[in-house]
């Protein structure tokens, strides 16, 4: 059982709480890592223990990045009991884990293991839940990701895709995939991170908070009037495939790929059903254009320098990077169906 350390200072009794159900549940060797260092060196001398992460997503993310490197991570079934404010465990969400400490830990116990898609990228990094280029200002530290739809990529209300607006600052400095998550993390509530939340959100978010053309009037439309920023134009090549869906001759709004698992639909005459080991690849253009939609075992995003948002992490600039599924990379332990 390792417990991250930002988990026991955000919420320390959730924590106490898992620990008291998973110790009354099973045997188990509790760690306490002060740093990246020593999350590392819990997570290598687990030796047949199964190991449980306690915390954020970034966390998770640590842990199935430690084992990726290690080439690993297909043979080590993770369990997750997530610890953290709701934007910092909405990837964990996503993937199906309960956020309920209690219920979280009983997944632990009971659950079962479920394969899992995984993207990775050319430079051995890697996306569990999604990763899109996002819109705005990409001058300086990037906006975190918000609440993920149903599909695992940032969704209005009635799940469409969207750039959306930031729920906090990054504390990564800009951090890209394989540097660690929790280097200069700070507290969520801080009042100086939520104010500089606050003047980012307005600089950056869309009035209409939606990838559409901005309303007339609005101050997206006139920007500057209330000192807000237009959404970046991105210029870039999008292949799926090696099928072209976007050039350099015509802006986007923005993109994202999620890892695909069959959703009984059809998308852009692709018939669903299939197995997985796709992801679903949507590029959303300036105005109210229908977004185009496709799906491809590898996606290759290349341009002049972007940034992307890879789950809780920034990687870039870069100027290309292709990003390939893995089907069934690796474990994660879920609540039973059925």
């Amino acid at each position: 059982m390792v417990i991250d350390p930002v988990a026991r200072r955000t919420d320390g009794e959730s924590v106490r709480i898992a620990k008291d159900v998973l110790c009354a549940g099973a045997g188990a060797k509790i760690c306490l890592p002060e740093g990246p260092e020593e999350f590392a060196q819990a997570l290598a001398r687990r030796g047949r223990r199964r190991p449980v992460v306690i915390g954020d997503d970034r966390a998770l993310l640590r842990a199935v990045g430690l084992l990726h490197k290690e080439r690993e991570l297909a043979g080590v079934p993770l369990s997750l009991v997530p610890v953290g404010p709701p934007e910092a465990v909405a990837l964990s969400r996503t993937l199906g884990v309960p956020t309920d400490a209690v219920a979280a830990a009983r997944t632990v116990l009971d659950g079962g293991e479920r394969p899992m898609d995984l993207l990775t990228d050319d430079s051995d990094g890697i996306v569990l839940g999604g990763l899109r280029i996002p819109c705005g200002d990409t001058s300086g530290t990037l906006p975190e990701y918000g609440a993920y739809g149903t599909s695992g990529v940032a969704a209005e209300p009635d799940g469409r895709a969207v750039c959306g607006a930031p729920e906090r600052v990054a504390d990564d400095g800009g951090a890209g995939p394989g540097a660690d998550p929790t280097v200069g993390h700070r507290s969520w509530w801080r009042p100086a991170a939520r104010t500089a939340r606050t003047a980012l959100s307005l600089l950056t978010t869309p009035t209409a908070g939606r990838w559409g053309a901005p309303r007339p009037g609005s101050a997206e439309e006139g920007a500057g009037r209330r000192g807000r920023v237009p959404a970046q134009r991105l210029r870039l090549r999008i292949e799926a495939d090696g099928a072209l869906l976007a050039d350099l001759d015509r802006p986007v709004r923005g993109v994202s790929v999620v890892p695909w698992a069959g959703d009984g639909g059809v998308v852009d005459d692709v018939p669903a059903g299939r197995p997985g080991g796709l992801a679903e690849v949507v590029v959303h253009w300036p105005g109210g254009e229908r977004p185009l939609r496709a799906r491809a075992r590898a996606v290759t995003v290349s341009g002049a320098d972007f940034h992307y948002r890879a789950d809780a992490l920034v990687g870039g600039p870069v100027r290309t990077r292709t990003w390939t599924v893995q089907p069934g990379a690796w474990r994660l332990q879920l609540p039973r169906q059925g």
